[in-house]
């Protein structure tokens, strides 16, 4: 089901879809591939969005920097110094969280208009990033399904080809609070994660994989959230053909249990530090599935170049529960 929900400055159209299925109700919109809200019950069955979100287009226009529930690309989280390699080729970018390029740029997927068909049990979104778009090689078309399993799960399937050589490197970019309102500080995380990538004064990778142990990044056993995370975790599993759990979100006030699984190599915990208004610090937890960041300057990184003849392939599943 699809209904207007507001037209930008240069007349374009933008609409909001509705899913529903096993108790969880998605509202997507055509801007960005933004995930309005996810409403889904607690242990007592009282039904609350558990993702931050606008009530109107506006809000999503005006306050574009916290990438809220978006649809990211090319290039999710940052690269350093906006500017990479590639078949001896330096590209660059348009910086827009100095010096880097953050989540692909000034004018990245999120703030694009999508076509959006509808298929069983769910949506898909597609459009066609053109050569030289940000900054970025390549004519690349992108499709996005969104469905709802019959669990009531949000699977988040990825594709895209391209006529030249060039990086992809999606996620969707939703706040989670679990509680459905207030500060999500207090849930619990556990990750199945030995390792993460400290990062420098600019939030980009030094290149170490450090371990968690004795560290308040280990959330091998789940532990409290707080602020202070901006942090890519090298997930143990690494790159997988299909999804493997691994992160549950747990908020023991509501008994909400959010689960995540990912063919994805690494997950950014971001716990929303510089929100800002109308929201407050710390109003939504971010778990952004990923490549790491800063990959095409650092070869001992997965890669995220893509080639002619291939197809770049990403699953993500958030799962709701309750105990």
């Amino acid at each position: 089901m699809s209904e207007h929900f507001g037209t930008l400055s240069d007349g374009t159209a933008v609409h909001r879809w509705t899913l529903e299925r096993a108790g969880t109700r998605v509202r997507v919109l055509s801007y960005g591939g933004i995930v309005q809200s996810v409403e889904v019950p607690d242990r007592d069955g009282r039904t609350a969005d558990v993702v931050v979100g606008f009530a109107d287009l506006d809000g999503y226009v005006t306050h574009p920097e916290p990438f809220l529930g978006a649809l990211i690309g090319r290039y999710a989280n940052r690269i350093a110094h906006a500017r990479f390699p590639l078949d001896g080729v330096t590209y660059a970018l348009e910086p827009n969280n100095a010096p880097n390029s953050l989540h692909g740029g000034p004018r990245g997927f999120d703030k694009r208009v999508w076509e959006v068909t509808p298929v069983e049990h769910g949506l898909r979104l597609s459009r066609v990033s053109p050569h030289g778009e940000e900054g970025f090689p390549g004519r690349l078309e992108v499709t996005a399904t969104y469905t709802l399993d019959a669990s009531g799960a949000l699977r988040l399937a990825y594709e895209a080809v391209t006529d030249e050589p060039t990086l992809v490197n999606l996620t969707n970019h939703s706040y989670f609070n679990l509680a459905g309102a207030g500060n999500a500080w207090g849930h619990e995380l556990r990750l199945a994660a030995a390792r993460y990538t400290p990062v420098d004064a600019d939030l980009v990778p030094t290149g170490e994989l450090a371990e968690v142990a004795d560290t308040r990044f280990d959330f091998r056993s789940p532990r409290k959230l707080g602020p202070g995370y901006d942090h890519n975790f090298v997930l143990d599993k690494g790159v997988t053909a299909a999804p493997v759990e691994v992160a549950e979100l747990y908020d023991p006030g509501s008994g909400r249990v959010l689960t995540v699984a990912t063919t994805e190599p690494g997950i950014q915990v971001y716990s929303a530090d510089h929100l800002g208004e109308p929201f407050l610090p710390g109003e939504g937890i971010a778990l952004e599935t990923q490549h790491f960041p800063d990959s095409p300057n650092r070869p001992e990184f997965p890669s995220t170049e893509l080639r002619p003849g291939e197809v770049y392939r990403s699953e993500t599943v958030y799962g709701f529960g309750v105990r």
